[in-house]
C-alpha cells in the first residue's frame, strides 16, 4: 500500500531522499526564502512589471509577508488550500509568494476554469479560500466564488481583485505594503515551511476527464526551478516576459517567473500572446526571455514576416513548448524574430527536457532536448514494458529529483500513471536519439493506427505545415471499417488561400514520405477547437469526424 505525508502527498523513498539531499538539489529551504535572497542583494531593481505597476524587490517582498500575516489573521493556516484563479497581473505573484511564505497552499487554477472544474478543485483539495478578479471579459469570477462558496462546505473566504462585494475580501488591500516589514519577515522566517511540506498544487493537463493535483513541495519545486535557470542562462540581467497563463508550470517555474525571482531578475506580466502587445511591451522593457506554444509562436513569426518591426532587438532566447513544435515553424524563429530556439519537453507531473542554448541548430529545429537534471531518470519502453534502443518510438517513462511520485489523494488513477517503484508514465511517445535528445511523436493517443501501421500526428502535421496556405493543423485519427484508423487532417487556412485534399496528398509524394502516412481526408474549417490550456482538443476532433463520416454514410 502506498503510504501518504499528512498533505496527501506520495512521499519519494528515504534512499532517493537521501541522494538528493547529498547532492544538493534538496537544500529544506522554502521557496519564498530564495526570493528574499535575492530582495536582500537587490532591494531597489524592478522585480514585477504590471501596465503601470511596477515592484521592485523591497516592495515585492515586504507586500508578500504583509499579504501572508493577513491571511493567517483571516484564519487561515498553514497547509489550508486557497484557489488561485487570477490572470497574468502583479496581484498573482505577490499572493503566490505570501502562500509560500506563510506555508498556505494554492491551487494553481486558470482563468478558463468554470463550476464544473472549480467546485470538484474547490472539493477534492479541501480549499478553504479563493482568490479571484472581480470580472474578465465580461465574465462575472466574483458571482461564480460566490456560488462556490455557498456550495463547498469547507470555501469560506472570497478574495477579490477589483470591487468586492460585500463579505468578500479585497485583495488588493490585503496585497498592500505593511507598517512592520522587519517584524513580519522575522515572525514568517521563524515558522516558515519545511523543505518536504506541500508549496503548490499544479493541475495536470489532458483532454479528458477533470485535472487531477499534482503537489509540488518546496524541495523538489525549488530544484525544477534552479536547473531549468541554470539550462537557460537566467541572471539578474534577465527580463522575462509571460504571457502564457502563469499558472502553468512552465511560465511560473521552468523558470519562468519563480526563476527570474531568485536570480534578481524582472519579471513582466502580460495577459495576452496577441503579437502588437508582445512586440510593444519586449520593446518598452528590453525583454530577453519570453515563453510561448506552438501556435502563438507561429502567430508571432508571421506578425513579424507582415510587419518586419524593430521591437525585437533585445530578445535573447524564445521557449517553445506545450506540444511538438514543427520543424518547418522551428527553423523560422532565429531568422525571423533573431531569438535563439529553446524547445522545451516537459509536464507538471516532472521531468523537464530543453535544448541548450549552443546546441547545433539540428538539435534545437528537430529535438526537444534532454533532461536538465542528471539525476533524471528517462525509459523508452514498448507497451509490455520492455526497454526500447534508440531510434525506436516508445511510451516515456520517468523519475527523479523533481519528480513527484503519485498525485492528490487519487489513488486508482496513480494505479495507472506510476509503477511500483515510480515510474512515472506521461502518455508521451517519443524517440530517444543516440545523443540523448529526445523527439517527441505525439502522445499515445495522437498515433493512427492504419492497419497496423503506426501514423505520428506531430510528423504529420509537421509536414503539413510546410503548405504556404496553411496556419494551424491537427491530423487525427478517423474510424474505418477495413483497416481500423485512417489518417484525417483539420486545418484552418489564411485569409483568401484554398486548398484541396488532392494538393495535401501531392505534396505528400512529392515529400517522398511512406504512402500510409498520406492523409486520406481533409477538413478545413475557420477555427481549431483548443482545451483550456491551449492545447488543440483533438478528442472534440474525433468526435466530429465521426460525425461527419456517419452523416454522409462514407469512410472517408
Amino acid at each position: 500500500m502506498t503510504s501518504h505525508t499528512r498533505d496527501g502527498a506520495v512521499p519519494w523513498p528515504p534512499e532517493y531522499a537521501r541522494k538528493y539531499r547529498e547532492k544538493g538539489y534538496w537544500e529544506d529551504r522554502a521557496l519564498g526564502a530564495y526570493v528574499l535572497e535575492a530582495a536582500d542583494r537587490f532591494p531597489e531593481q524592478t522585480a514585477v512589471v504590471d501596465g503601470d505597476v511596477r515592484l521592485s524587490y523591497k516592495e515585492l517582498v515586504d507586500r508578500a509577508d504583509s499579504a501572508a500575516e493577513r491571511l493567517l489573521e483571516l484564519g487561515l493556516a498553514k497547509d489550508d488550500r486557497i484557489l488561485v484563479q487570477l490572470p497574468n497581473c502583479w496581484q498573482f505573484t505577490v499572493l503566490t509568494l505570501a502562500c509560500f511564505r506563510s506555508g498556505i497552499v494554492p491551487v494553481l487554477t486558470l482563468p478558463a476554469h468554470r463550476k464544473f472544474e472549480l467546485a470538484y478543485l474547490a472539493e477534492h483539495s479541501e480549499a478553504k479560500a479563493i482568490a479571484v478578479r472581480d470580472v474578465i471579459k465580461d465574465f462575472d469570477h466574483q458571482e461564480l466564488a460566490n456560488h462556490l462558496a455557498d456550495i463547498t462546505p469547507s470555501l469560506t473566504t472570497v478574495l477579490v481583485s477589483g470591487t468586492a462585494r460585500v463579505g468578500n475580501v479585497d485583495l488588493d488591500a490585503l496585497l498592500a505594503p505593511g507598517l512592520d516589514p522587519f517584524g513580519a519577515r522575522t515572525r514568517l522566517d521563524a515558522s516558515a515551511p519545511a523543505g518536504d511540506d506541500a508549496a503548490c498544487f499544479l493541475l495536470s493537463g489532458g483532454t479528458t476527464g477533470l485535472p487531477k493535483l499534482i503537489t509540488r513541495t518546496h524541495n523538489d519545486y525549488a530544484y525544477n526551478v534552479k536547473a531549468t535557470s541554470a539550462v537557460t542562462n537566467v541572471t539578474s540581467g534577465t527580463v522575462y516576459l509571460g504571457t502564457l497563463p502563469v499558472s502553468h508550470n512552465f511560465p511560473l517555474a521552468c523558470p519562468g517567473v519563480l526563476g527570474v525571482l531568485f536570480a534578481g531578475g524582472r519579471v513582466v506580466m502580460l495577459p495576452s500572446p496577441e503579437p502588437g502587445k508582445v512586440f510593444a511591451a519586449i520593446e518598452r522593457e528590453g525583454v530577453t526571455l519570453s515563453t510561448a506554444v506552438p501556435a502563438v509562436a507561429q502567430r508571432w513569426i508571421e506578425y513579424q514576416q507582415e510587419n518586419a518591426t524593430e521591437q525585437l532587438k533585445t530578445l535573447e532566447v524564445l521557449q517553445v513548448g506545450g506540444s511538438r513544435l514543427p520543424d518547418e515553424i522551428a527553423r523560422k524563429v532565429k531568422p525571423v524574430l533573431g531569438a535563439t530556439l529553446q524547445q522545451v519537453f516537459g509536464m507538471a507531473e516532472g521531468l523537464i527536457n530543453m535544448t541548450r542554448l549552443d546546441d547545433p541548430e539540428d538539435v534545437i529545429c528537430t529535438t526537444q532536448g534532454r533532461p536538465v537534471s542528471e539525476d533524471d531518470e528517462v525509459r523508452i519502453v514498448d507497451e509490455a514494458g520492455r526497454d526500447l534502443p534508440d531510434r525506436v518510438p516508445g511510451a516515456i517513462l520517468t523519475r527523479g529529483p523533481y519528480t513527484p511520485r503519485g498525485y492528490y489523494r487519487t489513488a486508482e488513477h496513480n494505479a495507472r500513471a506510476f509503477t511500483p517503484d515510480g515510474w512515472y508514465s506521461s502518455g508521451d511517445i517519443v524517440e530517444r536519439r543516440p545523443d540523448g535528445n529526445l523527439i517527441v511523436q505525439g502522445r499515445d493517443k495522437d498515433m493512427i493506427n492504419r492497419g497496423g501501421e503506426k501514423i505520428s500526428a506531430e510528423e504529420v502535421e509537421s509536414l503539413v505545415y510546410r503548405l504556404d496556405a496553411v496556419t494551424l493543423a491537427a491530423a487525427i485519427s478517423m474510424p474505418d471499417p477495413l483497416l481500423g484508423e485512417k489518417l484525417c487532417l483539420y486545418v484552418t487556412l489564411k485569409p483568401g488561400a484554398s486548398l484541396t485534399l488532392a494538393e495535401v496528398q501531392e505534396s505528400f509524394r512529392q515529400t517522398g514520405v511512406a504512402a500510409f502516412k498520406i492523409p486520406e481526408k481533409l477538413v478545413v474549417v475557420d477555427e481549431i477547437l483548443t482545451t483550456k490550456v491551449g492545447k488543440i482538443n483533438k478528442k472534440l476532433l474525433r468526435e466530429n469526424v465521426a460525425q461527419l463520416l456517419q452523416a454522409s454514410g462514407s469512410t472517408t
